[in-house]
């Protein structure tokens, strides 16, 4: 796949699916109108749109980089054909999930959304299960012994501190 084809096909998926869990759950959850704030606590609203943004930062880098540097998507029919292992993936093995599933507790806060609350946490099981059951069993037989080095160094959800500097990085 070529880079513009891969941006396209990213762009497209980016849509579909971070939309859907940033965008279309929420607004059916909320209409985006602002509930109490947890805990009576406008601080907890500003830390909402703060972890908003900051989760919104490794999620659209990563589906640029997929396309980039991987040539690929993140959507399984059309997945990179290098295994990507820079820029947030120096830290966790997936940003795209963590990064998401930062922003959707975010926007959970700032709207006062038990809904979206919940809606997070079916997001982090759903993605800890499919990592289990499809991809790192796929990636493992795609990429041999460059994948296992890689998952040795780097966690799968909570990011390390310093980056990780592997053969392939």
């Amino acid at each position: 796949m070529n880079k513009i084809a891969a941006l396209v096909g990213s762009a497209i998926f980016f849509v579909v699916a971070p939309g859907t869990f940033t965008i279309l759950l929420p607004y059916a959850f909320t209409g985006f109108q602002l509930g109490p704030a947890f805990l009576d606590s406008e601080v907890l609203r500003l830390i909402g749109a703060g972890l908003v943004a900051l989760g919104l930062v490794p999620l659209i880098e990563s589906f640029l980089r997929f396309a980039l540097k991987g040539l690929g998507t993140p959507a399984p029919i059309a997945p990179p054909t290098k295994l990507v292992v820079s820029g947030f993936y120096r830290y966790v093995r997936n940003p795209m999930y963590v990064g998401l599933t930062t922003a959707v507790i975010g926007e959970a806060l700032l709207f006062g959304s038990r809904e979206i609350l919940w809606e997070a946490l079916f997001i982090a099981l759903g993605f800890h299960a499919f990592v289990l059951a499809f991809e790192e069993p796929t990636l493992k037989e795609q990429f041999g012994a460059e994948y296992q080095t890689y998952r040795s160094n780097v966690p799968r959800w909570l990011p390390r501190l310093t980056p990780w500097y592997g053969p392939t990085a």
